[in-house]
């Protein structure tokens, strides 16, 4: 099987590295999984092993689609689709465990989207994926690091997020040209509450465009009383984005919302 470019596939096949993602599951014999881009089923595989009460794995490339059909014929259900037209699909009586070796093209949109839902941790229990490091990195990162920033904000204002170890290019085939990361997310039961995830987004937006500046700038943009609001949240604005909390920006968020 010829991976496709168009479709970022980059397969893993360290057996080593498939059985520490598998096992950082703790997958249990009740629990529903969902596999985002299982390729040619080396994770997948791993997964039916530790027999899961269902599999449901998502697949974009119709080859492959059947080839998982012919390959673990009942032991899964296969959707031939994108991970992105799916969201709506995930509703079952528990929350539900998601693996994904992510498709580096798309890997931050399918996690933004992923976050967009409402009622995160009645339908979910735990993701596991794989992102290229640097793009893990920023999701981990912690306020005042260069690496802080839209990922980071977004990702802990509703989730616990560790990640768990490194992945080298010769894990998986075509090698890709940088390292890899496999990150866990665990979904909060209480978040701070906003109206709208898309104004979080805009704001982080805004913010992170111009990273090295002073916050007086995207500050003002979106407010006319900028100065007011700063005092009000207690913020100075000779600082940096990097060097705001996650608190704070959901404060921002939510003063943009009341004036919106």
């Amino acid at each position: 099987m010829r991976p496709k470019k168009s479709l970022s596939q980059n397969f893993l096949i360290d057996e080593k590295i498939l059985n520490l993602i598998v096992d950082s599951g703790n997958i249990k014999s009740d629990d529903i999984i969902l596999e985002i881009g299982p390729g040619t089923g080396n994770l997948t595989e791993k997964i039916i092993k530790k027999n899961p009460s269902k599999l449901i794995v998502i697949e974009k490339d119709k080859e492959l689609s059947k080839r998982l059909k012919d390959k673990f014929d009942e032991n899964l259900i296969v959707i031939n689709d994108d991970i992105l037209n799916c969201f709506n699909k995930f509703r079952f009586d528990r929350p539900i465990k998601v693996f994904g070796n992510l498709p580096y093209n798309i890997s931050t949109k399918i996690l933004t989207s992923f976050i967009k839902i409402d009622n995160l941790s009645k339908f979910f229990f735990q993701f596991l994926f794989v992102f290229q490091k640097e793009v893990a990195d920023r999701i981990v990162a912690n306020y005042n690091t260069k690496q802080y920033g839209r990922l980071s904000i977004l990702s802990s204002w509703k989730m616990n997020t560790h990640k768990l170890f490194d992945i080298s290019p010769k894990c998986f085939f075509p090698k890709p040209k940088v390292w890899s990361s496999l990150v866990l997310f665990d979904p909060k039961d209480k978040i701070e509450i906003i109206n709208k995830s898309e104004n979080l987004e805009r704001i982080t937006n805004i913010f992170f465009n111009q990273k090295r500046k002073m916050i007086k700038k995207p500050m003002k943009q979106l407010f006319d009383n900028y100065i007011d609001i700063s005092n009000q949240l207690g913020i100075d604005l000779k600082l940096r984005p990097q060097n705001l909390t996650v608190k704070k920006y959901i404060e921002i968020c939510r003063c943009y919302e009341d004036l919106s």
